[in-house]
């Protein structure tokens, strides 16, 4: 029988097939009985399941990141799919067919990393260019660049999403640099590379995603910080020539002020056009992938509205049913 993905279940619908554990917790219920809760993944979302009466025994048979087949009935619960699960079963790693749990194949992998070098490498100003090329070049870097997510809830949080979201968003900013003379066309490509660099670092991706103690600790902005400081010195080395002291210092506030607000975890607000540009153009393109994820994995095809979003504090709205199935004349 073929896989139903996750986006593809509906209410009431039986369920027997493999998911990859991205989270578990042991908790006690009101009666003092445990029950798991787990967060499953496939390559299309995830969602809660549930399974009531568990035991230690049960919870210590697998780990996150590992395979599971699940047993299970699907339902609503304040707007949102999840499966109320009968069994767990730990399966082999070796079983399963990976592709069916990678958001982005390889091939698309390969695609976005031509595109990636082809935009940093038309980068005009020397210096911006030499520094890129000293990214290109690291293969350990760049392995891990291509496999990391942008994040690991919201936006493009899923393997290869760091790269997919570097490529819009430089995409972005080369058409709306022309538009307004007071930029640095080159300084904003290159700080939309580097912008989000040190969650390579910050994020653990092996398979399920988290978080890296160099991640709790410090965070992708001095990860970065600290990665440029390095490729620099990279650079003078191999051009021969000291790198612009200027370009340095805004290169490394583009990184930090990126996030825009102090409330939202930024050092520094952004004091120059190519900042505040990187910080709006960046927040669009998190902000549009999550809603389109958001809209396209909504199971409750009856509501024009998905469920109440908490991290963007509203309901997103779908679009009225027969927009959706109607088709052009």
């Amino acid at each position: 029988m073929p896989r139903r993905y996750i986006n593809q279940l509906g209410e009431h619908e039986s369920v027997d097939q493999v998911f990859l554990v991205s989270d578990k917790q042991l908790r006690t219920n009101r009666n003092g009985n445990l029950y798991l809760q787990l967060r499953l993944s496939d390559r299309s979302g995830s969602l809660t399941a549930m399974l009531w009466n568990a035991s230690d025994q049960v919870y210590g048979s697998f780990d996150t990141g590992e395979y599971v087949r699940v047993q299970a009935t699907t339902q609503f619960y304040n707007g949102a799919l999840q499966m109320i699960a009968q069994r767990l079963e730990r399966v082999d790693a070796t079983t399963v067919d990976e592709s069916e749990f990678q958001t982005l194949a390889s091939t698309d992998i390969d695609q976005l990393a031509t595109r990636l070098a082809e935009t940093l490498r038309s980068i005009r100003n020397f210096h911006l260019r030499c520094l890129a090329e000293c990214f290109l070049i690291d293969e350990p870097f760049m392995e891990k660049f291509l496999r990391a997510p942008a994040g690991i809830k919201n936006h493009h949080a899923y393997h290869g999403g760091l790269v997919e979201h570097v490529n819009s968003l430089m995409a972005v900013c080369r058409a709306v640099a022309p538009l307004y003379p007071n930029l640095d066309g080159d300084l904003l490509l290159l700080g939309a590379f580097l912008h989000d660099v040190g969650k390579v670092h910050e994020l653990t991706y092996d398979r399920e995603l988290g978080y890296s103690d160099e991640g709790q600790l410090i965070g992708h902005l001095v990860i970065a910080v600290e990665m440029l400081e390095q490729k620099i010195a990279e650079c003078q080395s191999l051009s021969n020539e000291p790198f612009p002291a200027q370009l340095k210092l805004l290169l490394k506030h583009m990184i930090l002020s990126h996030h825009g607000e102090y409330e939202f975890g930024s050092p520094k607000l952004p004091m120059t056009p190519e900042a505040v540009a990187l910080h709006y153009l960046d927040n669009l393109d998190a902000k549009l992938q999550l809603f389109g994820t958001l809209i396209e994995g909504d199971a409750n095809t009856e509501s024009n509205w998905t469920p109440f979003q908490p991290t963007l504090g509203r309901k997103l709205f779908k679009g009225a049913a027969t927009d959706r199935t109607a088709e052009e004349p």
